[in-house]
């Protein structure tokens, strides 16, 4: 199922939520429901932005990371298919396993007085 990444349709289909960010940022921040939660109900995602001061730059920020994840979930890789390896790439294949045999036949016997 693919997921809307509209704006005003996202808009419709999440709820919002304000409630007060904890952590630095003085009085107004301690003061002010600055933190917004999104939950969008079709997919069953929340996202929060709480880093910001003010109310209407963490929604945007909560709409951008909303986005985001919608558009990750909508990814459906291509199919892979099976190919045969080329004519070229198999007479390679051969050549270095015949040149590393080669290398591994001369050397010599290891420790053996005949």
């Amino acid at each position: 199922m693919a997921f809307t990444t509209n704006r005003e349709k996202l808009e419709r289909e999440v709820e919002i939520q304000t409630y007060r960010a904890g952590g630095p940022g003085g009085q107004h921040r301690n003061k002010a429901d600055t933190a917004v939660r999104l939950h969008h109900f079709p997919s069953g995602i929340t996202v929060t932005a709480t880093e910001r001061r003010s109310q209407s730059m963490n929604r945007e920020l909560a709409f951008e990371r909303l986005i985001e994840k919608l558009q990750k979930l909508n990814h459906r890789p291509k199919p892979r298919r099976a190919t045969k390896p080329t004519r070229g790439s198999k007479r390679r294949r051969v050549d270095a396993k015949k040149k590393r045999g080669q290398i591994k036949k001369s050397r010599g016997k290891v420790g053996r007085d005949d």
